[in-house]
């Protein structure tokens, strides 16, 4: 061997043995640790890491703790209600002793007292401040018969007004249902009184209005109110005139709104996993905008944690000239299998992650740059994912808040809301059971501490006043705890601002458990949209649509099906319980589906095409001769229509997506009737346009016009032809 070979042999042999010199003092001073913690009995957050079985009893014995907790404290509840048994037994037996324990109850009750005071009071705090109800009937005749209950019985001021569509056509169309309550609290007043009379009684007070042609009492006491078709045609005119949104939609006091959703994590492509977050996060965000609310739409992502250190690590070896030339990672999924393995597998690779862990925390340069370039890269999946689906989002991660969390901290020390237990400092929230972990034993920050900067942050910053979280029903007890602790911190009065959280269950698979592949893996969204794009061209050639569109409108035929439909599925289902996935139901024609809607939409647009009638000659129509509705499925139609301001109302209050999916296809159907039994365009044997009834016309433009304000909601795109 030549002498340069030797001496290059050596000191790679001089570079293995100092590394593993350096590796092994790493280890040496970890296990040093270790035993520190087991000999003074210091359950330490990497001790439990190396000890799994002993963490998961550790977390059990905490469990255990909080609901003994909890038992004693309604023990002495118990005790406290009953004077000549807990109470007085206690003040014998103990004497000062038992004294400070009831006063210790006392204050417990008193907390929680408050607690369920403040959950009523949330409850009955309207968010939605309505300044125009626009269409609303049911707002209009709520306001007609509050005014006449009002002056008929005062004394019953605190019934509430409850207007319900009429089950029948010939109960009417609305029915006024508090009658019996009024008569119910005078009954209770000593003045007994018989429910038909006291409709009666409201009645005579109701003040004329155009929109109400009748009414009339029935059974123990409803009344049944029969609606002007006039007025209502005249509203359906405007609509046609003037548009959906300056007529139908109603106006509410702007406010600011942050809405935290999809939330995916870095280095790990997005799954089925962040499908609802996404999509429902998206459409709220779409409701909010529409009634004009300043909306920051938050994609609080994962990019900050010790994972971080292996994913860096590996990026070091991998691409070492990584500084100063772009590494071409390509296929981060499996760059972050790679680390893993590494970090599970290899304990110098292990001490080199940690290392890297500490220099990311301490914002060293090369570091850093390392960190922003895995970021990047997964950045660019998020970003095809999202601009498939039409969604903005504004990227706020964790990294974010790693300077704030200082401020949090120091604030809930200084005002004495930090408590430290085994090490760690914790935060008991009002009417929580379990703490928050703000400081862990080895001085490290958790979720806690970030969720707790990021709702401070977006609070008194951003000036936010509805906050929104578009996260699975698995973390409603982390989230309530956090949004307790602020209002103990008085960082927001709830009376004032809509903190809330949107929950949604689970994605299933067709065997009712949780959506994996075949290998149970779980779905790649981008897997899941590609087989979306499959099946929805199968679906257009199947009705041979492929040989009357052009390649442009075959494709965007396909892509509006395609996503629309995984949105519609999601979306149509009540967000709180879990859906099964299944593209042969989403892609069926028939019933409530986006397919079924889409086409409905695109066979109401091309009514008014086909004849050859514009826009302008439908509003010239309407302004020269009116609209005049005579056929009882053109009146449910246009009943139908209004209620669109109604729908929006209530999805604004409860945040409950589906509600406006069921209207936009009860708006379908009830079109389908209408259009089965009233000729809109009338032709002869050979084809030729005989009459137009253009005030039908009117009808089928302005409920294309109100689904398609719905699709805009909801995230759908529509098509003119398909």
């Amino acid at each position: 061997m030549k002498p340069e070979a030797v001496i290059a042999a050596k000191a790679d042999g001089v570079a293995d043995f100092d590394a593993a010199t350096s590796s092994a003092e790493i280890r040496l001073i970890e296990l040093e640790r270790l035993m520190t913690a087991m000999s003074q009995g210091q359950l330490t957050d990497e001790l439990l890491e190396h000890l799994p079985e002993l963490a998961a009893l550790k977390a059990e014995n905490e469990r255990l703790k909080f609901r003994a907790t909890i038992l004693k404290h309604s023990i002495h509840e118990e005790e406290a209600k009953s004077p000549a048994g807990g109470a007085k037994k206690a003040k014998k037996e103990e004497g000062k002793k038992g004294d400070a324990k009831n006063g210790d109850v006392k204050k417990d009750d008193a907390k929680k007292n408050d607690a369920k005071k403040d959950v009523a009071k949330k409850q009955a705090v309207k968010y939605v401040q309505v300044e125009d109800y626009a269409g609303s009937i049911i707002a209009k005749l709520t306001a007609l018969f509050a005014a006449a209950m009002k002056a008929a019985y005062p004394v019953a001021a605190d019934v509430g007004i409850l207007i319900t569509e009429a089950t029948r056509a010939n109960f009417g169309d609305y029915q006024f249902n508090s009658a019996m309550a009024v008569a119910n609290t005078l009954t209770k007043a000593g003045q007994k009184t018989n429910p038909r009379d006291v409709a009666q009684n409201i009645l005579a007070k109701l003040e004329p209005s155009d929109l109400i042609e009748k009414t009339e009492v029935a059974g123990p006491g409803f009344v049944n109110i029969f609606l002007n078709r006039a007025t209502i045609a005249k509203r359906v005119g405007q609509v046609c005139m003037e548009g959906v949104k300056a007529v139908l939609l109603p106006r509410v006091a702007s406010r600011r709104a942050v809405v935290d959703f999809s939330s995916p994590n870095v280095a790990k492509e997005m799954h089925v996993g962040h499908l609802r977050s996404t999509i429902i996060g998206d459409s709220i965000c779409r409701l909010l905008e529409h009634v004009h609310f300043d909306v920051l739409r938050i994609n609080h992502i994962g990019d900050w944690g010790t994972q971080f250190g292996m994913l860096i690590a590996h990026l070091q070896e991998r691409f070492p000239n990584f500084l100063t030339e772009t590494p071409p990672i390509g296929d981060l999924q499996a760059f972050y299998k790679e680390s893993k393995k590494r970090f599970d597998e290899d304990e110098k690779f292990k001490a080199r992650a940690y290392q890297c862990v500490v220099k990311l925390q301490a914002f060293d340069a090369d570091i850093v740059k390392a960190w922003k370039l895995i970021c990047d890269e997964s950045r660019k999946d998020f970003e095809r994912i999202y601009e498939r689906l039409d969604i903005k989002v504004t990227e706020r991660g964790e990294s974010f808040y790693q300077s704030r969390m200082g401020a949090v901290i120091k604030e809930l020390t200084e005002r004495g809301f930090l408590k430290e237990e085994d090490g760690r400092k914790i935060m008991f929230a009002t009417g929580q059971s379990v703490p928050l972990t703000v400081v862990k034993s080895d001085g490290g920050n958790t979720y806690d501490t970030s969720d707790l900067a990021a709702i401070k942050q977006r609070l008194n910053e951003e000036k936010a006043d509805w906050l929104i979280y578009v996260v699975d029903v698995g973390q409603s007890m982390h989230l309530e705890t956090i949004y307790a602790a602020a209002r103990d911190l008085s960082w927001y009065d709830d009376t004032k601002k809509r903190v809330e959280h949107v929950g949604f269950g689970l994605v299933l698979g067709e065997d009712k458990k949780k959506f994996k592949t075949r290998s149970g893996d779980t779905v790649r969204l981008t897997d899941l949209l590609n087989e979306g794009l499959t099946r929805s061209l199968a679906k257009l050639k199947e009705k041979e649509r492929d040989k009357v569109m052009t390649p442009e409108e075959l494709k965007a035929a396909q892509e509006a099906i395609a996503y629309g439909c995984i949105k519609y599925a999601d979306l149509s289902h009540n967000r709180t319980q879990d859906y099964v996935f299944s593209f042969d139901r989403m892609l069926d024609d028939r019933g409530n589906t986006a397919v079924y809607l889409l086409y409905a939409y695109t066979r109401i647009r091309s009514i008014a095409r086909v004849a050859e009638v514009s826009s302008d000659q439908l509003k010239n129509h309407v302004k020269t001769k009116g609209l005049t509705i005579d056929h009882p499925a053109e009146f449910k139609l246009a009943k139908t229509i209004l209620k669109f301001s109604d729908c929006i109302l209530s999805v604004l209050d409860s945040l409950m997506m589906h509600q406006l999916c069921e209207y936009l296809y009860e708006l379908a159907t009830t079109f389908h009737d209408f259009y089965s039994e009233c000729y809109v365009i009338e032709k002869d044997k050979e084809g030729k346009t005989v009459t137009i009834r253009y005030d039908r016309l009117v009808l089928c433009e302005v409920t294309a016009d109100v689904m398609a304000d719905c699709f805009n909601v909801l995230g759908i795109r529509t098509l003119e032809k398909m």
